[in-house]
Order: C-alpha cells, then sequence, then structure tokens
C-alpha cells in the first residue's frame, strides 16, 4: 500500500482520504516510510533537513477525526503530505536556511504559508534542504550536504529550491513550497521533471520567509501535475495585510483553468517564442525538446508568433547587482545579537568587542558564496558606485519590464526552454560562479519584471528531463495554467503517461 499511495497525485490523494478510502493518517505514514527508506545514507536523495514525524501524524489525526465528525475536510488538500522548503518560519520545526548561523534556530511564529498550509489541514511532512539562504542553483551551497537528483544520483536537483523538486521526484512528497528569486522553483522543476510555478511578486505572502533578495522573492507551488500545483496554489495565496508587497486582489481562478487546459484546446490562443531565449548557450538536447513543444503546443490549435525581448540579454547582469545589494541588506541583521549562532572570541584577554564577535560569527557561519554575494553588494551600494551600478541595474529592470509589456500586446502566454542545460554533475561548477549563475538565463527576466512563470517537463535529453517555461503577465497566472495543464496533457498523451513515471527507483 505504502508504494502505491506515494505515486498517486495530490489531487487523487484527496479524493480518496476525503471519500475515507484511506485514511489521512495512512497517506502520512506511507510518505514517511518512502522518506526513511530513501532519504538518507551515502547515497541517499538528501531532500530533507529535517522530518517532522511526530507533528505529522497529528495533524493527520485531526483531519480523519473532522472527515469522521462531519465538519471536515478544511480544504481540498486536507491530508495530502507536503514538504516545506526550510526558508519559512515554522514555530515547531527548525528553520536553517541551509545555514549554519541558524543552525537549530527555531522560530517563535509561522510564515503566513504555513499557518494557510496548517489552516487548509495540509500534512507538512517536514522541511526540505536548499542553497545557503536561497543563493545558489544546484543545493551543492547548503551548509548541510548536497540534495541528489533522483533521475540520477551523481547530479544536481537545481537549486536553491533542489530539496523540495527531489522530494517530489523521489516520490517522498506529492506537493512542496519552494521560493522563486531568480529560478529557484522552475529551474530545479526543469531539473527534475517536475512542475514548479512563481507567482506574480506579491500574489503570496512573503511574512515569514527569510528574505534573500526582498523585491524578488516570491513563494510558490511545485507539485508533478500543473492540476496539484494549482490546487495548491489556491490554497496558499491571497492577500495578506502583515506583508506589505501582498497584493490585495483575488487568487486568479488556476485550479478552473487547469482543469480546463487538460480538456486539450489551446484554439485562438497566441503564444509568444521569445527570440532571445533558446538559441546560443543551449544544448542541443535542450533545444530538441523546446522545438518538439512547440510543435506540440501548434497541435493543440495555439497560433505561435515570434516576440522580441531585446533588453533580456541585459537581464543576467542586472540580476547580480540588484540580488546581491538586496542581499547585502537583509543579512546584516544576523549580526549575533539577537538570534542564531554566535562565536566566541579571544581578545588578549580583555572582552571582544561586539564588532569582532559579529565578524567571527558571520565568518564561521556564512558559506563561501553568501559572503561572495555580500561582498558585491555591498561595492554595489558603496559610496561614488551606488549610481555606476545599482542605479543602472534599476534602469535596466525597466526595460525589462517594458520588454514584456510589448511582448504581451503580441501573444497572451509567452514560453522558452526553462534552462539552457539538463542537470549537471554534482562538483561540476561549483567552482565556476558565472557558469552556475548561467543556469537562470531564461528564468530571470519573469523574477524582475515580477510576472508569473511556470515550468512544466517537455521531454527527456540522454535520459535527463528538460523543462518548458510558460510566462504570463501580472494576476495571469489562470491564462497560464491553462496553457501549462493542455501541454501536459498532450505530451502525456503522446509519451504514454506523465515523464515522471520513467524516473528511475531510488533503491532504499
Amino acid at each position: 500500500m505504502s508504494t502505491d499511495l506515494t505515486r498517486l497525485t495530490a489531487a487523487e490523494l484527496a479524493g480518496k482520504i476525503h471519500a475515507k478510502e484511506i485514511s489521512a493518517v495512512e497517506a502520512a505514514r506511507a510518505h514517511l516510510d518512502r522518506i526513511a527508506a530513501v532519504d538518507g545514507g551515502e547515497n541517499g536523495v538528501h531532500a530533507f533537513l529535517h522530518v517532522a514525524g511526530e507533528s505529522a501524524i497529528a495533524s493527520a489525526e485531526l483531519v480523519d477525526a473532522g472527515i469522521a465528525a462531519g465538519t471536515g475536510p478544511a480544504s481540498s488538500l486536507a491530508g495530502v503530505p507536503l514538504a516545506l522548503k526550510d526558508v519559512f518560519t515554522t514555530r515547531d520545526m527548525p528553520t536553517t536556511c541551509g545555514s549554519k548561523i541558524l543552525e537549530g534556530w527555531q522560530p517563535p511564529y509561522d510564515a503566513t504559508v504555513t499557518a494557510r498550509l496548517r489552516a487548509a489541514g495540509v500534512t507538512i511532512l517536514g522541511k526540505t534542504n536548499m542553497d545557503e539562504f536561497a543563493m545558489g542553483s544546484s543545493t551543492e551551497h547548503s551548509a548541510y550536504g548536497v540534495t541528489r537528483n533522483p533521475w540520477d544520483r551523481s547530479r544536481v536537483p537545481g537549486g536553491s529550491g533542489g530539496g523540495s523538486a527531489a522530494s517530489l521526484a523521489a516520490f517522498e512528497a506529492p506537493l512542496a513550497i519552494g521560493t522563486d528569486t531568480g529560478g529557484s522553483i522552475r529551474q530545479p522543476a526543469a531539473f527534475t521533471g517536475t512542475v514548479g510555478v512563481k507567482p506574480t511578486y506579491g500574489g503570496v505572502s512573503r511574512y515569514g520567509l527569510v528574505a534573500c533578495a526582498s523585491s524578488l522573492d516570491q513563494a510558490g507551488p511545485c507539485a508533478r501535475t500543473v492540476l496539484d500545483a494549482a490546487l495548491l496554489h489556491e490554497v496558499i495565496g491571497g492577500h495578506d495585510p502583515l506583508d506589505s508587497t501582498s497584493i490585495d486582489a483575488p487568487v486568479p481562478s488556476v485550479v478552473a483553468a487547469a482543469r480546463r487546459g487538460a480538456e486539450g484546446d489551446l484554439s485562438g490562443l497566441k503564444v509568444g517564442v521569445v527570440r532571445e531565449l533558446g538559441g546560443e548557450g543551449y544544448e542541443p538536447g535542450v533545444r530538441t525538446a523546446y522545438d518538439a513543444s512547440l510543435r506540440r503546443l501548434e497541435k493543440l490549435g495555439a497560433d505561435l508568433v515570434e516576440v522580441s525581448c531585446p533588453h533580456f540579454e541585459y537581464a543576467m547582469a542586472a540580476y547580480y547587482l540588484i540580488l546581491p545589494s538586496e542581499v547585502s541588506s537583509n543579512l546584516a541583521r544576523f549580526d549575533a545579537m539577537r538570534y542564531g549562532m554566535r562565536s566566541t572570541v579571544s581578545s588578549g584577554g580583555g572582552v571582544a568587542s561586539a564588532e569582532e564577535v559579529m565578524a567571527a560569527t558571520r565568518e564561521a557561519g556564512f558559506g563561501p558564496e553568501v559572503k561572495r554575494r555580500i561582498i558585491l553588494g555591498t561595492y554595489a551600494l558603496s559610496s561614488g558606485y551606488y549610481d555606476a551600478y545599482y542605479g543602472q541595474a534599476q534602469k535596466i529592470r525597466t526595460l525589462i519590464s517594458r520588454d514584456f509589456e510589448a511582448a504581451f500586446t503580441q501573444a497572451d502566454v509567452l514560453v522558452s526552454p526553462t534552462t539552457p542545460t539538463v542537470p549537471f554533475p554534482i562538483g561540476d561548477k561549483i567552482d565556476d560562479p558565472l557558469a552556475m549563475y548561467l543556469n537562470d538565463l531564461a528564468t530571470i527576466p519573469t523574477n524582475l519584471a515580477g510576472t508569473a512563470g511556470m515550468s512544466v517537463p517537455s521531454g527527456l535529453s540522454d535520459g535527463l528531463p528538460t523543462g518548458l517555461q510558460i510566462m504570463a503577465p501580472a494576476l495571469g497566472e489562470a491564462l497560464m495554467y491553462r496553457v501549462g495543464a493542455a501541454f501536459e496533457a498532450a505530451r502525456d498523451a503522446d509519451d504514454g503517461g506523465p515523464l515522471i513515471a520513467r524516473v528511475p527507483e531510488v533503491a532504499p
């Protein structure tokens, strides 16, 4: 039974729980058993940093009690297990952000996303591994070890949310939550053959999400199907007065859109093929899968039009000035005085100053990638360089937003490959920051503009997954989900089943 339950989609699992065919406790135990079997050990997936077995079972018991009493379920996903990225505060679990500087820290409050999941009766299985403070594209920058890609455990699962994506591909959870600052939901989704969605900036609350870059960070759903992602999106989305950047507008009707899309008709829709994304620098296998995806969209009735976004070529350069600048500001709070680790300092027999303790703590607590970005950002914001670097980058950001606006006058949604490559070997790019940064070439523009983006599995290249990125205007998620679901249904029909069913079994 355990293996069967872990292979169900979230929608299927919820249907069985709510119909009393299985219990929420059975679903939770099946996934906890799966985690125990495949996540640990030297060659395990290592998707989780913390497994909350007791609280998961207790949460599931509440769902079962409500259903038995006729007062539940609390939501369409009540009783469905979920993996939560370890960047959201949780009052009953540690929140480390993949960093030694927060090792063992247990927050006194829940993030809004966490609270909404609990209120919906979703079973939180634990916290997933990530690049430290969400800075990375491979989950190799975690202070607690690398996460392995279930498709090939010698390869990375992407980052920063590699743990959440890998938990889905390893069938340890049917749902997960990630965050996307420059591609940290969509890129791992492409690398693991799963679905990842970056909602419109402000569409999901950032309250209790430990900040990396506040104008770029966005929480979003991760799943194995487009419908499951839509169901989760509706649970976590919506206005939050605790977040000053939260949009005071209804959540787009993404579930209805996904169900409509699954019917497989995109007649009348214009899909914009972004000229600047998908050419030089993209692996041949990725390009082949992308070309096949475009043909599939045409078969569904979509009208393909080429659009140009000329300033996209400057997106990565602008991003790696804006993001580090915000990082240098946000991470100043880790001062060894209020929370987190504090290094002891010998000061010639005297009492060490606050500055000495702070410097020693940051040296010991932050990893090399975090230090690199803090230094770069501090320099970009420094007197005499602000206008030349940060100011210019913000002007490029405006031009990229205008590119999107112009493109969306020509097309309803835009498409591109999600990533330039398939998952690369662990260690292959760890010592080459620029090569690592290039993984987010196609995803960064959406973050800079604050618009919506999704990655859906598009096929295999030499046995490794690739992704199709679908981009929509701000608050245009419903159309994005419709296109994603239609594409997914057509791909599954052409391939004889879901791509994720072809992931190799992860042996215990």
